[in-house]
This record gives C-alpha cells, structure tokens and sequence, in this order.
C-alpha cells in the first residue's frame, strides 16, 4: 500500500539508511517521498524469479529508472542457470544492462539452489553481462544469505562488482559477519531494527 512504501522511505531517511528497496509500482511516489535526503531508490526486475524474458525484464528495469530508481536488482534467469546455461544467463543480464546504462545493476543468483561451481559460474555470466554486484537471494528462495555463499562470491567477483548479501538477515552481528566474508552491501527487510539494535 502507498502508506506503506511512504513509513519505509521515511525510515529509511530517519535512520540514514544507504538504500531503500521499492516494489516498481511505487518508484515515482517513493522518488517524491525520498527528495531531499541521502537515500537510494532501489527496485527490482523479474522478481523474484527471473522468468520474465530479457526484454521484458529490461523494458522493466528501464521504465523503473526512468521513475527515478537509482538501483535495479534483477533476478537471473533460474531456469536456464539450473540447466546450467551460462551463455544465456549473461546474454540476460546484458540486455538489462544496455537498457540501463547509468544505474547500477545487481544481479540476483538465488545461490539456495547452487552448489559451490555452479554459485561461481553464475557469478562469472552476471560479471561478464555487466553486473555492478551479484547478490545472494531474494528471501523467496531455499535459503537466505550465508558465510560461505559470500565467501565464494567475493572470491569470485574480485574487484570486479561488489557482493550484496540478502536473505534472512536479522541481527547487526550475523550482518557484520557477512561484511567480515565480503560482502559489500547488506539487504535486510530489518534494517530498522539493525542500526537500533544496542
């Protein structure tokens, strides 16, 4: 509900928060909200399964940053990548990024359904596709977040894009830990409660 989008921007700027994560529906009406302050707008792209098309996807993300996202975090194609297809996995994230040439670009890998090469594998195609991050899950996935799905990530991707961890993220110390592993950015739906723990 707008209601609801206008409380989490507001926190968001109240608490000094990097970013705040927007469904596309509300990215015009949380740009407004957010005028003024540091915040980033971020919103998301084939979410949360990556099934959409690449145009459909990147018809998305454009539109989105058109509204006023600074930040589109899109879903790889699950499917192709499970069936191991790696090529294809990067041709999708290069059409997201040709239409969003500014913005950055975070592609989510949902690693749950990976094991250790495959998690690396898909990294390399969201790298090579132009990805300015690779990001861990969507919380909609098999698993959230964990050490060693960052450990490898961050291994993976070098200085190459950064690593944003997301996914059952509940408390500043497990965040902490993830930022010890290598993660360059946090994604919690408990950020609030994150910066006020004591």
């Amino acid at each position: 509900m707008p209601a609801d989008v206008e409380r989490h921007c507001e926190d968001a700027a109240r608490h000094a928060l990097f970013a705040v994560c927007i469904s596309p529906l509300f990215v015009a009406s949380a740009k407004m909200w957010l005028r003024g302050t540091n915040v980033r707008l971020v919103t998301v792209a084939g979410f949360p399964h990556g099934t959409e098309v690449s145009e459909v996807k990147a018809e998305a993300a454009r539109r989105s940053v058109e509204d006023g996202a600074d930040e589109v975090d899109m879903v790889m194609p699950l499917g192709l990548a499970r069936a191991a297809r790696w090529d294809a996995v990067e041709r999708d994230v290069a059409v997201v990024r040709d239409a969003i040439p500014r913005a950055t670009l975070k592609v989510i890998l949902e690693t749950g359904y990976f094991d250790h090469d495959a998690i690396l594998r898909a990294a390399h195609a969201a790298v090579s596709g132009g990805a300015d991050f690779v990001k861990t899950s969507t919380g909609y996935g098999p698993r959230g977040a964990t050490l060693e799905d960052v450990t490898v990530l961050a291994r993976a991707v070098g200085d190459k894009a950064g690593v944003k961890a997301a996914g059952g993220i509940r408390t500043a110390a497990f965040a902490r830990l993830l930022i010890g592993a290598g993660a360059s950015r946090i994604g919690t739906s408990n950020g609030v409660a994150l910066v006020e723990e004591p």
